[in-house]
């Protein structure tokens, strides 16, 4: 008798283990993702606000997210790679390594327009806007996957402006054995400080602002998200100044492994993100609103001309070292050129990306 009750509590307890563990699978396969955000100010940031809209969009898509910040985007990115993450939200020079193509966007220069000696900003953003509604249309699953990554949206994040110690920089030779920080993984910015006769010095998202703020560089470049929450005015003092010219536009990019996900998500991810353009932008003028006008310095026309060739050549030399990616710079070229058909470079003839 006592054999049979035992053999019966064991083969009940059995059933609640192989319940439980049906159920454990179940759930897994309805999918609870967890979606890492960087953002500089962590989940009181604007990035991340815009995230927590998207967690609840994106149910109609199948996805049921769990949202954690980062302050450190290099964090964030390793822990997608050891899949602590099933996406992440970071900026496009930290999302390269996922996808190089769409990263073009924030190759240097790529989105700027230049007309009659002085950047038309208006114009530059319209160039970033076209290139996301590229990289988001029903034909772009393709370009937007690499392996088990998707590029599951795009918007912009700001213009990357020179920072400088010294208002007094106004030239490309001026630059010339000027200490510039540059990041470790994106080596694009060490070749064009390098190609200026400038020396890079290497910094990353966590310790560049910082670097300038205690003089041991003369010059970052930086969104004007950055000039509030990392104290950049403590660095540029009553001498330094916000140069008025683009470096690079600079883009947030979501990552995901479409292993997570329903077949489909992606397109209709980076559908979502391509309608929060206008509301990403407002947020950069925004942002620039706060830096005080006396801050900014203008560059003369033939300088701004100068510094658009500058990148120009730079972008060509990167290309040949491997780093940019050629089909996602011609796209940025052809996109350019169509908004602005007067330029040089849209000749039948010009070669340069």
């Amino acid at each position: 008798m006592k054999s049979t009750i035992n053999s019966l509590f064991g083969a009940k307890l059995l059933s609640i283990v192989l319940a439980s563990a049906l159920s454990t699978s179940a759930h897994a396969q309805q999918g609870t993702q967890k979606l890492c955000v960087y953002d500089l100010l962590g989940a009181a940031g604007d990035m991340f606000a815009m995230a927590k809209d998207y967690v609840v969009a994106s149910k109609a898509w199948g996805a049921n997210f769990n949202l954690h910040a980062y302050t450190d985007e290099r964090i964030a990115s390793q822990d997608f790679i050891a899949g602590e993450c099933d996406a992440v939200f970071a900026t496009g020079f930290r999302t390269r390594q996922f996808n190089s193509t769409t990263a073009a966007i924030d190759s240097l220069g790529a989105s700027s327009i230049v007309k009659n000696g002085k950047v038309d900003m208006d114009a530059s953003y319209e160039v970033v806007r076209r290139a996301v509604q590229v990289f988001s249309s029903p034909n772009s699953t393709k370009v937007a996957t690499n392996g088990k990554y998707e590029i599951a949206g795009i918007i912009p994040f700001g213009t990357a402006y020179p920072v400088l110690n010294d208002r007094k920089i106004q030239t490309v030779e001026d630059l010339a054995g000027k200490k510039i920080a540059a990041f470790d993984y994106d080596k694009a910015q060490a070749v064009m400080i390098q190609k200026i006769g400038a020396q890079p010095v290497s910094a990353d998202i966590t310790n560049f602002a910082s670097k300038f703020n205690n003089g041991v560089v003369d010059m970052i470049a930086a969104p004007a998200a950055a000039y509030k929450p990392l104290e950049l005015y403590r660095g540029i003092g009553s001498k330094g100044a916000i140069n008025r010219f683009p470096i690079v536009i600079l883009s947030y990019q979501m990552v995901i492994n479409t292993g997570k996900f329903p077949t489909g998500f992606g397109l209709e991810s980076r559908k979502y993100w391509s309608g929060q353009f206008d509301r990403a932008l407002k947020l950069i003028l925004r942002a620039e609103k706060t830096i005080p006008e006396t801050t900014w310095s203008d560059l003369t026309p033939e300088n701004m001309i100068k510094y658009t060739i500058m990148l120009r050549e730079s972008r060509g030399s990167i290309v040949e070292q491997g780093i940019y990616d050629k089909q996602g710079l011609s796209i940025m070229k052809k996109i350019r050129c169509s908004v602005n058909r007067a330029d040089s470079e849209c000749t039948p003839d010009s070669k340069s990306f």
